[in-house]
């Protein structure tokens, strides 16, 4: 087992830096669905970025790329699937790959869910959220644009899948 956060924790703590407050919500804006699953069309929500081939490796095992990183909420058609890679966030590259896109992009896999009746319909387009490490802009602009797209896209639930 590895122990992300607490690795994390002590990193930074010998460093100097006091210890992180984790992101925490007193009023959580989540609320039960209004319908069953299998009666639901769902929106997939990712945190990986468009592969640009000008901005240098982006491929599995490929070094942290700030230079692919994005900063603002975009969305990308579902089908085909987009080519969307993770080099430009920060993952244990040592204990992993990358190589499997299903991880941060699991159209497939969702697609199988889809065929077997686990949800009605996934959304046409997926929606993909920037990493900015910060909570204010996460939820005053990010999220807020995330809703905008899944109401626009007539979703009942989302698949939140954080690279």
């Amino acid at each position: 087992m590895i122990r992300y956060m607490e690795r994390t924790r002590n990193y930074y703590g010998t460093l100097g830096y006091p210890a992180y407050e984790w992101a925490h919500h007193d009023q959580v804006p989540f609320h039960a669905p209004s319908k069953p699953l299998s009666e639901s069309r769902l929106a997939l929500i990712t945190t990986a970025s468009p592969h640009q081939r000008e901005l240098g490796d982006q491929g599995p095992g490929a070094a942290y790329n700030a230079a692919a990183k994005f900063f603002k909420v975009y969305t990308s058609p579902a089908e085909p699937t987009p080519d969307l890679r993770i080099s430009h966030l920060g993952y244990d590259r040592k204990h992993t790959t990358a190589a499997d896109p299903n991880t941060w992009l699991p159209i497939a896999r969702l697609r199988e869910a889809e065929r077997d009746g686990v949800f009605a319909e996934l959304a046409p387009e997926v929606i993909a959220v920037p990493t900015n490490r910060s909570q204010r802009v996460t939820c005053e602009v990010d999220a807020v644009a995330a809703l905008e797209h899944c109401e626009r896209l007539g979703v009942d639930v989302a698949l939140l899948v954080p690279s």
